[in-house]
């Protein structure tokens, strides 16, 4: 092994070097403040959980997302987080338990065993909240208000929100009697953005001429707000819960607008998420980014598995590519202070420090000067009292 060999890092794995590090803690501790003044309480779910509860509701995109691992003080098999929202909904049906709505939020390192499209990086750091115990359209407008108020804050200038309903999908297979084998096929039809392949899946499969139409149309109807217009059109005698989600998405839009110069664009195709999404989905995307920067959705049936179903609805974003969204804060600079031992020194440092300034201490032998510590100040002894004193280009050499 060569000693590059010795510094190189896994696929997907990163380290977060200065001044990035200082951005992303910059940001966490903001968007943490935000969702606290919306009431929303911190959690800190564990980085391994039993593999029983960690992929209970989930389906099986996020256990080939997982590392698994034998637990040696009991030999049953755990898996590191690669996605902290099934355990907050333990959390809240199991641990909490309380009454009435539940907002909770998180900011965590979670693992992934592969990077795809959608994920990012191996490594993300996972920053979110999640609202259980309310089935209204107001929790799902409270999410995507928190979210768009959250990319703002990392500094989203233009942000695109991407809308859609799972329910809309559910709703006409259903009523299609598909079969399970018919139902895959139709999946990864409109998955794959195929009108091909749809049509020809939905004539394979569906019998009835009105369903199969509507099924079809699925497939064309993504766009602008006129998108809901059209589907209102085309999906006239669809089942009832097809026209609900028709309203509630109209409903979200006209929420959004109202509050945010956001561009919308609606999919009612969307299947991102179908195992464990039950109605409205959303993705926000920023110029500039391949990927969307927050995913969110209702989830109703995830807490069922811990004897304790509750409505739900969140989103989830990774703080490392929030934090790319802009440059950290001007630096106040730092004191450079002489490598002496001094008792008055030693108390003038102190103070500072505990006002909240960056002091930085030479230390004995050291060759690097303040310019090379990003200091702007320096420690001198005047007039028999220790002060603060500017650098100049000059002063700091």
């Amino acid at each position: 092994m060569t000693i590059a060999d010795r510094w190189l890092l896994p696929d997907g794995m990163d380290e977060v070097l200065p001044p990035q590090a200082s951005r992303m803690e910059e940001l966490r501790r903001a968007l943490l403040d935000l969702y606290h003044c919306w009431g929303y309480d911190q959690v800190m779910p564990p980085p391994v959980e039993f593999l029983d509860s960690l992929l209970t509701g989930t389906g099986t995109d996020l256990d080939l997302q997982t590392f698994k691992l034998t637990d040696q003080l009991t030999g049953r098999m755990m898996g590191a987080s690669a996605d902290v929202t099934p355990q907050v909904a333990r959390m809240d049906a199991h641990s909490l338990k309380r009454q009435g709505p539940v907002r909770l939020c998180y900011c965590t390192n979670v693992l992934r065993a592969k990077a795809d499209q959608h994920q990012g990086g191996r490594s993300p750091v996972q920053v979110g909240v999640e609202l259980f115990g309310h089935a209204g359209l107001e929790a799902d407008s409270e999410i995507i208000h928190l979210a768009l108020a959250s990319l703002h804050a990392a500094g989203a200038d233009e942000i695109h929100l991407a809308l859609g309903h799972i329910g809309i999908y559910r709703s006409l297979v259903e009523a299609a009697a598909l079969s399970g084998e018919q139902e895959r096929a139709l999946f990864e039809a409109l998955a794959l953005k195929s009108p091909g392949q749809l049509a020809e899946q939905v004539n394979a499969s569906v019998s009835d001429p009105v369903l199969a139409e509507m099924l079809t149309a699925l497939g064309e109807l993504h766009g602008d707000a006129s998108v809901l217009v059209e589907a209102r059109e085309r999906f006239a005698g669809a089942p009832a819960p097809v026209t609900a989600a028709l309203d509630q998405l109209e409903a979200l839009y006209k929420g959004v607008l109202a509050r945010f110069d956001v561009s919308l664009y609606f999919d009612l195709a969307e299947l991102r998420g179908y195992q464990y999404h039950t109605g409205m989905m959303f993705a926000a995307y920023v110029p500039g980014y391949g990927q969307a920067l927050a995913k969110g959705g209702r989830y109703d049936d995830t807490g069922r598995a811990f004897g304790r179903a509750r409505p739900a609805t969140g989103f989830s974003m990774d703080l490392k590519q929030l934090a790319s969204l802009a440059l950290a804060s001007p630096s106040r600079g730092a004191v450079w202070a002489p490598a002496q031992a001094d008792e008055s020194l030693n108390a003038a440092i102190a103070a500072l420090r505990e006002q909240g300034e960056r002091v930085i201490q030479a230390l004995p032998g050291q060759r690097t000067g303040p310019a090379e510590h990003n200091c702007d100040r320096r420690l001198e002894f005047i007039d028999g009292r220790w002060q603060t004193t500017a650098l100049t280009q000059e002063t700091s050499a």
